[in-house]
Order: C-alpha cells, then structure tokens, then sequence
C-alpha cells in the first residue's frame, strides 16, 4: 500500500458537465447547420430570380462549371446514371441553365454546358457563401471560422482533396 493519503474525487460544475452529453451531438449539429445553410441558400437564390432551381442542380452547376462535359461524363461526376444524369440535364436546359453544344473533335458527342442564365446563378450561390463565410467571421472571428474549417476538413478526411467528392457524398437523388 502507497503512504500517501488517498485523495477524494471531487465533482465540480464542469466535470458534472462533461458527464452529460450535449443537447446535440455532432452528427445532428452538422446536419442541422446544412440543411439551415441550404434552406438560406435557396432563399437567397429565389429572391435573386433563380426560384425554379431544382434540388440536383447545383451540382450539375459545379459540375460544369470548369468545362463542358458530355452526358456519361456528367453522370460519372454525379455518380448516376446516364438516365438520371439525362433527366437532370433536360429539365435544366428548359429553365435555360445548360445548353447542349457540338464536341470540337466527335460529331457524335453532344457536351452540356452552362448558359449565361447557368453561370449567372452559379456566381450568386458563390457571393452567397462568400457572404455567410463574412457574417461566421464577424460572429465567430476569423480564428473561430478557420477553427470550423479545419474541424470540417479534419471530419471529411481524404474527401477534400477529391474535387469531385461532394458529389460522392451528396448524390443528387
């Protein structure tokens, strides 16, 4: 047996605190915070004249927002079918979003992409996270937000330095 006295546990306020679990766990908290950040993205979307956005499109918008793909591309990207890749890519080309132009160098290929209309409201989402990056950092700090980030990134692991990951994980159907 030790000589020394043995020392009582004592519970502070804090230790009884961390004993309890969190109103949300971090799982519910990161899908609230989404599904809040969607629901002012979409708002904001709406007021600015893009209201006819469907739930797929803006990662057709990412999609194509470097070069025009093909349907098989564009379906490879989203991780669906050509059919559903099809269907999303119709129902943009009437709201005026996408077009279909000739491939330079196969007459057989069709590539999708953005309209003026498309790359319009692709810019308009851009400044709307832009603006909510602003008012976290006015709210949190510019060491609070580059916490967040960092934290995000840490939880997305290998998955933000794939491009295209957002897609894996967020499939538009």
């Amino acid at each position: 047996m030790s000589s020394r006295p043995r020392r009582r546990a004592v519970r502070t306020a804090s230790s009884a605190a961390a004993d309890r679990p969190p109103a949300h766990d971090l799982g519910v908290l990161l899908t609230l915070a989404l599904e809040a950040f969607k629901e002012r993205l979409h708002g904001h979307l709406a007021r600015a004249g893009y209201d006819d956005l469907g739930p797929s499109f803006g990662f057709v918008f990412r999609s194509l927002a470097d070069r025009p793909l093909s349907l098989v591309e564009l379906g490879a990207r989203l991780r669906i079918s050509s059919q559903g890749a099809l269907k999303i890519a119709t129902e943009m080309e009437g709201r005026g979003y996408i077009e279909r132009q000739d491939d330079a160098t196969d007459r057989r290929i069709r590539r999708l992409a953005l309209t003026s209309r498309g790359r319009s409201a692709l810019r308009e989402a851009r400044r709307f996270h832009a603006a909510v990056e602003r008012e976290l950092t006015d709210v949190v700090g510019a060491e609070g937000v580059a916490s967040a980030r960092t934290a995000l990134e840490t939880l997305a692991g290998e998955a933000v330095r794939d491009p295209t990951s957002w897609a894996k994980a967020a499939r538009p159907f």
